[in-house]
C-alpha cells in the first residue's frame, strides 16, 4: 500500500508518521542527492522533536512555525541555517497540502525575519588563486611525461594522488563545479571529444562542464589515462587511498592542505573557488544566461546574486579611477587659491 492510501485512511495523521510517509512519497518522485535527503531528515526530525511527534499534522499552525524559528535562533543557528530548515518544513507542508490532508497551509499567516544572510562566500584574490594553482601544479608538474602504466600503480601511489589533487583544483577553477558534483563524477562522465564532463547537478539535471583552459585539459587527459590503469572497485572518477570514491570531505581536506602549503592565511573551501570563477565571469561581462548554464543554476534568480558583487566591484573601480575625481581634486585646489 502506498503512502497516499495510508494517509487517506488516517485524516488524523500524527507528525511522526507524516514525516515517515513524506520520505516514502516525496523522494520517490523527486530526485535528490543523499546529502539533500539527509539534510531534510535532520531538519524535519528537529521540528518533530520541538513540536511533539504525537502532534496531529492538522494542528501545526503559524504559531508553531514561528515558535520553532524563534527557538532555533536561541540555539545560535545562523540566519542561513534557520532559513534552510524553514524551507524544508515548507516543502513538507506543501506535500501534505497537495495530498489533501491539510486544507490550508499554516505558512500563509507566518511572518519570519531571518536577519542578515550572507548569500555568498568570499572569493579568492588573484594572488591566492595563483598560489593555490601553482602549489597543485608543482605537486605533479610533468603531466605530459608521466608513465601511465607502471606495474606498481595503485590509487595509493604518491604519483596518482599528486596528479589527482592537481586535476581536482584545475577542474574546480575551470568549471566552477560544486564539490558534490565533482565527487559524484564517474569515469564514463568524461567526454573526450568535447573536452568536457557530464555533470549531474541539483534536481537531477545534467549539464556539460567544458574545460577550455589548455593546462587543465592537458592534466585531465593525462589523468584519464592514469585512471584507466587502476583496477578500482568502482567507477568513481576520483579515488581515495582505499580505492573508494573520494568524498566531498576528502576533497575539502586536500584543498585545505594545498592552501596551507601555498601559505595562504585564509581557510580555503571548495565553494570559494566556485564563487571566484562566477564572480570573475560576471566582472568580465559574460552574459548572465551563460553564467547560469555554466553554474547549473535552475533559476536565474540565484545567478543574479553575482550581479550585486559585480556592481560593487564596478563602483570600487570607479571610486579609484574615474577621471572626474582628478578634475574635482584639481578644481578644489584652484578654488583654495582664490
Amino acid at each position: 500500500m502506498d503512502d497516499g492510501a495510508v494517509t487517506q485512511q488516517c485524516p488524523g495523521l500524527a507528525l511522526d508518521q507524516a514525516v515517515i510517509d513524506f520520505f516514502r512519497g516525496y523522494f520517490s518522485t523527486h530526485q535528490r542527492t543523499q546529502k539533500t535527503i539527509q539534510a531534510y531528515k535532520c531538519d524535519l526530525h528537529q521540528f518533530q522533536t520541538f513540536a511533539g511527534k504525537d502532534l496531529l499534522l492538522t494542528f501545526v499552525t503559524s504559531d508553531t512555525i514561528e515558535s520553532w524559528s524563534a527557538d532555533l535562533k536561541t540555539k545560535s543557528y545562523s540566519p542561513a541555517s534557520v532559513r534552510r530548515k524553514i524551507v524544508a518544513l515548507r516543502v513538507f507542508i506543501a506535500y501534505w497540502l497537495r495530498k489533501g490532508i491539510i486544507k490550508e497551509s499554516p505558512f500563509w499567516r507566518v511572518k519570519l525575519s531571518y536577519g542578515r544572510i550572507e548569500q555568498l562566500p568570499r572569493s579568492l584574490t588573484e594572488r591566492e588563486m595563483q598560489a593555490l594553482l601553482s602549489t597543485a601544479r608543482d605537486g605533479f608538474a610533468s603531466v605530459e611525461n608521466v608513465d601511465i602504466e607502471p606495474p606498481e600503480l595503485t590509487c595509493s601511489s604518491s604519483g596518482y594522488r599528486a596528479l589527482r589533487n592537481r586535476v581536482i583544483v584545475e577542474l574546480l577553477l575551470a568549471t566552477g563545479m560544486r564539490i558534490g558534483e565533482l565527487s559524484g563524477l564517474t569515469v564514463s562522465d568524461y567526454v573526450s571529444d568535447e573536452g568536457a564532463l557530464t555533470v549531474r547537478g541539483k534536481g537531477g539535471v545534467d549539464r556539460l562542464a567544458f574545460v577550455v583552459d589548455r593546462f587543465a585539459l592537458s592534466a585531465l587527459h593525462c589523468y584519464m589515462k592514469l585512471r584507466s590503469g587502476i583496477n578500482a572497485k568502482n567507477s568513481a572518477l576520483f579515488l581515495n587511498q582505499s580505492g573508494g570514491k573520494l568524498s566531498t570531505q576528502g576533497m575539502a581536506n586536500l584543498l585545505l592542505g594545498l592552501g596551507r602549503q601555498a601559505k595562504l592565511e585564509r581557510h580555503i573551501t571548495p565553494h570559494m573557488l566556485r564563487h571566484t570563477v562566477a564572480t570573475l565571469l560576471m566582472r568580465n561581462g559574460v552574459d548572465i544566461r551563460v553564467v547560469q548554464e555554466f553554474l547549473g543554476h535552475a533559476s536565474i534568480v540565484t545567478t543574479q546574486r553575482y550581479t550585486h558583487v559585480s556592481k560593487e566591484h564596478l563602483k570600487s573601480v570607479l571610486r579609484r579611477q574615474h577621471p572626474s575625481l582628478r578634475l574635482s581634486s584639481s578644481a578644489q585646489w584652484r578654488l583654495a587659491l582664490t
